[in-house]
Protein backbone atom coordinates (compact mmCIF):
# COMPACT_ATOMS: atom_id res chain seq x y z
CA UNK A 1 0.00 0.00 0.00
CA UNK A 2 1.19 3.41 -0.71
CA UNK A 3 2.59 5.86 1.91
CA UNK A 4 0.31 9.36 2.12
CA UNK A 5 3.04 11.57 0.52
CA UNK A 6 3.63 8.65 -1.77
CA UNK A 7 2.76 9.69 -5.86
CA UNK A 8 0.35 6.83 -7.34
CA UNK A 9 1.86 4.95 -9.81
CA UNK A 10 0.72 5.64 -13.57
CA UNK A 11 1.07 3.73 -17.14
CA UNK A 12 1.80 5.81 -19.35
CA UNK A 13 0.46 4.52 -22.66
CA UNK A 14 -1.81 5.14 -26.29
CA UNK A 15 -4.70 3.18 -26.77
CA UNK A 16 -6.78 1.98 -30.09
CA UNK A 17 -10.25 1.06 -30.53
CA UNK A 18 -10.86 -0.71 -33.51
CA UNK A 19 -14.59 -0.52 -34.05
CA UNK A 20 -17.37 -0.95 -36.93
CA UNK A 21 -20.33 0.89 -37.27
CA UNK A 22 -23.90 0.27 -39.05
CA UNK A 23 -24.21 3.22 -40.81
CA UNK A 24 -28.19 2.58 -41.89
CA UNK A 25 -30.20 3.86 -44.65
CA UNK A 26 -29.88 7.71 -44.84
CA UNK A 27 -25.62 7.39 -44.10
CA UNK A 28 -25.33 4.75 -46.48
CA UNK A 29 -26.92 6.55 -49.38
CA UNK A 30 -25.07 9.60 -48.66
CA UNK A 31 -21.88 7.82 -48.36
CA UNK A 32 -22.65 6.12 -51.91
CA UNK A 33 -23.42 9.41 -53.35
CA UNK A 34 -19.27 10.76 -52.07
CA UNK A 35 -18.13 7.25 -54.17
CA UNK A 36 -19.84 8.83 -57.27
CA UNK A 37 -18.05 12.11 -57.20
CA UNK A 38 -22.07 13.51 -55.90
CA UNK A 39 -22.14 15.36 -52.38
CA UNK A 40 -26.15 14.33 -51.31
CA UNK A 41 -28.89 16.35 -48.59
CA UNK A 42 -31.84 15.35 -47.71
CA UNK A 43 -34.73 18.34 -47.50
CA UNK A 44 -37.04 18.76 -44.87
CA UNK A 45 -40.74 19.13 -46.50
CA UNK A 46 -41.70 21.28 -43.42
CA UNK A 47 -38.93 24.02 -43.05
CA UNK A 48 -37.19 23.65 -46.48
CA UNK A 49 -33.81 23.37 -45.12
CA UNK A 50 -31.68 21.19 -47.03
CA UNK A 51 -28.62 19.48 -44.92
CA UNK A 52 -25.28 17.83 -45.41
CA UNK A 53 -24.81 15.30 -44.46
CA UNK A 54 -27.76 13.95 -45.05
CA UNK A 55 -30.10 13.43 -42.04
CA UNK A 56 -33.13 11.02 -41.58
CA UNK A 57 -35.08 13.37 -39.86
CA UNK A 58 -34.90 17.20 -39.43
CA UNK A 59 -33.37 18.32 -36.08
CA UNK A 60 -35.17 21.28 -35.91
CA UNK A 61 -38.89 20.13 -37.11
CA UNK A 62 -38.32 16.51 -36.05
CA UNK A 63 -40.09 15.46 -39.55
CA UNK A 64 -38.80 12.63 -41.72
CA UNK A 65 -36.47 13.62 -44.19
CA UNK A 66 -37.16 11.49 -47.48
CA UNK A 67 -36.52 13.94 -50.31
CA UNK A 68 -32.87 13.27 -51.85
CA UNK A 69 -31.39 16.86 -52.97
CA UNK A 70 -27.88 16.75 -54.52
CA UNK A 71 -26.02 19.62 -53.70
CA UNK A 72 -23.25 22.07 -55.15
CA UNK A 73 -19.81 20.73 -55.22
CA UNK A 74 -18.57 24.80 -54.29
CA UNK A 75 -18.99 26.88 -51.28
CA UNK A 76 -18.05 29.66 -49.19
CA UNK A 77 -15.01 29.01 -46.18
CA UNK A 78 -16.81 29.79 -42.56
CA UNK A 79 -13.96 29.33 -40.57
CA UNK A 80 -10.12 28.25 -40.79
CA UNK A 81 -7.02 27.44 -38.87
CA UNK A 82 -3.48 26.73 -39.63
CA UNK A 83 -2.26 23.50 -38.19
CA UNK A 84 1.78 22.97 -37.69
CA UNK A 85 2.02 20.30 -34.91
CA UNK A 86 1.61 16.63 -34.66
CA UNK A 87 -1.33 15.42 -32.17
CA UNK A 88 -2.95 12.33 -31.38
CA UNK A 89 -3.99 11.13 -34.79
CA UNK A 90 -2.26 13.35 -37.26
CA UNK A 91 1.76 12.86 -37.76
CA UNK A 92 4.35 14.85 -39.11
CA UNK A 93 3.87 13.89 -42.67
CA UNK A 94 0.51 15.40 -42.46
CA UNK A 95 1.51 18.63 -41.21
CA UNK A 96 0.89 21.58 -41.91
CA UNK A 97 -3.00 21.08 -42.19
CA UNK A 98 -5.61 24.16 -43.02
CA UNK A 99 -8.77 22.76 -41.95
CA UNK A 100 -11.78 24.41 -43.12
CA UNK A 101 -15.53 24.41 -42.24
CA UNK A 102 -17.41 25.16 -45.53
CA UNK A 103 -20.99 26.26 -46.49
CA UNK A 104 -21.88 24.71 -49.51
CA UNK A 105 -24.03 26.90 -51.91
CA UNK A 106 -27.68 26.33 -51.07
CA UNK A 107 -27.35 24.23 -47.79
CA UNK A 108 -28.04 25.08 -44.20
CA UNK A 109 -25.13 24.42 -42.04
CA UNK A 110 -21.20 23.45 -42.45
CA UNK A 111 -18.98 21.28 -44.11
CA UNK A 112 -15.61 20.35 -42.65
CA UNK A 113 -12.52 19.81 -44.79
CA UNK A 114 -8.91 20.97 -45.77
CA UNK A 115 -7.69 23.59 -48.39
CA UNK A 116 -5.27 22.16 -50.55
CA UNK A 117 -4.28 22.89 -54.19
CA UNK A 118 -0.96 25.43 -53.50
CA UNK A 119 1.79 25.02 -51.05
CA UNK A 120 0.28 25.07 -47.66
CA UNK A 121 4.21 24.94 -45.81
CA UNK A 122 4.16 29.20 -46.89
CA UNK A 123 2.21 30.30 -43.92
CA UNK A 124 2.78 33.76 -45.42
CA UNK A 125 0.86 32.54 -48.81
CA UNK A 126 -1.99 30.57 -46.97
CA UNK A 127 -2.29 33.60 -45.22
CA UNK A 128 -3.01 35.47 -48.26
CA UNK A 129 -4.88 33.06 -50.25
CA UNK A 130 -7.53 31.78 -47.40
CA UNK A 131 -10.25 34.31 -46.09
CA UNK A 132 -12.90 33.72 -44.47
CA UNK A 133 -15.77 34.29 -47.66
CA UNK A 134 -13.35 33.14 -50.01
CA UNK A 135 -14.67 30.57 -52.81
CA UNK A 136 -13.73 27.21 -52.81
CA UNK A 137 -14.81 24.00 -54.79
CA UNK A 138 -14.01 19.76 -53.87
CA UNK A 139 -11.19 17.95 -55.33
CA UNK A 140 -12.34 14.69 -55.64
CA UNK A 141 -9.25 11.66 -54.65
CA UNK A 142 -8.90 9.23 -57.60
CA UNK A 143 -9.77 6.88 -55.58
CA UNK A 144 -12.71 6.88 -54.12
CA UNK A 145 -14.53 4.24 -51.24
CA UNK A 146 -17.53 6.19 -50.06
CA UNK A 147 -15.74 7.80 -47.01
CA UNK A 148 -15.44 11.44 -45.97
CA UNK A 149 -11.85 11.63 -47.30
CA UNK A 150 -13.45 10.91 -50.94
CA UNK A 151 -12.73 15.04 -51.07
CA UNK A 152 -9.26 15.02 -50.93
CA UNK A 153 -9.23 18.75 -49.87
CA UNK A 154 -11.27 21.86 -50.93
CA UNK A 155 -9.63 24.18 -53.38
CA UNK A 156 -9.89 28.22 -53.33
CA UNK A 157 -10.95 29.49 -56.35
CA UNK A 158 -9.47 32.47 -58.09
Amino acid sequence: MAEKNEKPRTIHTVLRVPFEMALGPTWTRFFEGLREKKILGTKCKECGRILVPARPFCPRCFEPMEEWVEVAQEGTIITWSYVNYTYFGVTADMIPIVPTRIKLDGVDGGWGGRIGGFDIKDFDLVNKKVKVGARVKAVWSGERHGHLRDIEYWEIIE
